[in-house]
């Protein structure tokens, strides 16, 4: 039996409607226990700040510092993220940490996600077969052969999360949700009659 096996792509585009926020508070100190204690206190502000938000830490980490001109010390970073289920709460809380934390915290980016991607990578998929099903119908015409029955479907190279799309440039933070893009990859092996 004479087979054709093509590889189709597609994608679908969503807007994100959920953000998670990479942020860090950080302490210098001349100790390594003024700077954890330092540190350990910008956390607690984030998670007041944060209220009914879950708060994840990430990496805590404690290392010698010794800038030209300045005195040796330690700088304490904990590496925490804030999941938000919605961007408005996002950009509520980027503002009000900016003013509770201050110095003492970096945001390090904001993700922007889809939070039930399932319809959009369904989409994607529909259109990677319809992609796969014209490139194969090409095939077959120009090998003087035409499309049997599917024999076999792969999905290769999955489906990619969404592309995170933001803009912050103020302390008053304005996320922009823009889109993001979710793509599939199929490969479909067909008959030849």
């Amino acid at each position: 039996m004479r087979t054709l096996t093509v590889t189709g792509n597609g994608s679908a585009t969503a807007t994100p409607d959920t953000a998670l926020i990479r942020l860090s508070a950080v302490h210098r100190a001349r100790t390594f226990a003024e700077a954890l204690a330092g540190a350990e206190s910008a956390r607690e502000e984030v998670v007041r700040s944060a209220r009914e938000l879950v708060v994840s830490t990430v990496n805590l980490s404690v290392w010698p510092t010794s800038a030209q001109g300045e005195q040796p010390g330690f700088e304490a970073r904990h590496t925490l993220t804030i999941a938000t289920g919605d961007l408005a709460v996002a950009n509520d809380l980027l503002t009000r940490l900016a003013y509770e934390v201050g110095t003492r915290l970096q945001v390090e980016g904001v993700d922007m996600t889809v939070r039930d991607p399932s319809s959009f990578i369904r989409r994607a998929r529909e259109a990677a077969f319809a992609d796969a099903r014209a490139k194969a119908e090409h095939l077959a015409a120009l090998a003087d052969a035409v499309l049997g029955q599917v024999e076999a479907v792969a999905e290769g190279g999955g489906s990619s999360p969404p592309v995170p799309l933001a803009a912050m440039a103020k302390a008053d933070v304005g996320l922009q949700p823009g889109e993001a893009a979710l793509s599939a990859s199929l490969t479909v092996t067909w008959s030849l009659g």
